[in-house]
């Protein structure tokens, strides 16, 4: 179900109004996040994010289901990630949609630098960003890298006072993914 709403998102939102050229495509991006909080560190994994790229518009956008996160110190942890912050009965779904600023040479060896501008959905609450990362073209597919920070209070994430010195106020975020040459 999942990735039939992803397909639909992905088409609507890279091909309104032209073809594209150039369209890499992943359904197996990796998420990780780190709360460095004075009294816990709680990291997890998602193996599960769908994305593609535009090279052509320089168009992207990317989509994870919020229940995929794995990992945390605990079941109980996970379970109050997704009920008490997340918030996934709500809000499935984590998005972050735009365009890259730079131009992007496709026959360019090794990593470019690029920043992404768009729109990054958490918890519902949408805010453009920035993101600053890599983009590396090798024959039919695409590396893409970043490294961010999330501030609990941008997306009205609420961490009540009693576990307050155990989740940090900023999530530390990395990106990566590989994406591969759509075929027409």
């Amino acid at each position: 179900m999942g990735k039939i709403i992803f397909s639909t998102f992905i088409v609507f939102f890279l091909l309104n109004g032209a073809l594209a050229q150039q369209i890499f495509m992943t359904h197996a991006g990796k998420v990780n996040f780190t709360s460095n909080a004075p009294l816990e560190v709680i990291k997890a994994e998602s193996t599960e994010v769908n994305g593609a790229v535009n090279l052509t518009d320089r168009t992207f956008a990317f989509t994870i289901d919020n229940k995929s996160f794995k990992g945390f110190n605990s079941a109980l942890q996970q379970e109050h990630f997704y009920e008490n912050y997340m918030e996934t009965q709500l809000f499935p779904t984590s998005t972050f949609k735009g365009k890259i600023i730079e131009e992007i040479d496709p026959r360019s060896p090794g990593e470019q630098v690029i920043r992404a501008k768009g729109i990054l959905e958490i918890h519902g609450v949408a805010q453009e960003r920035i993101i600053k990362g890599t983009l590396k073209v090798k024959d039919q597919k695409i590396e893409i890298k970043a490294d961010f920070t999330v501030l609990l209070e941008d997306h009205q994430i609420k961490v009540p006072r009693v576990v307050y010195q155990k989740i940090a106020e900023v999530i530390d975020v990395s990106i990566y993914a590989e994406l591969i040459l759509k075929s027409e």
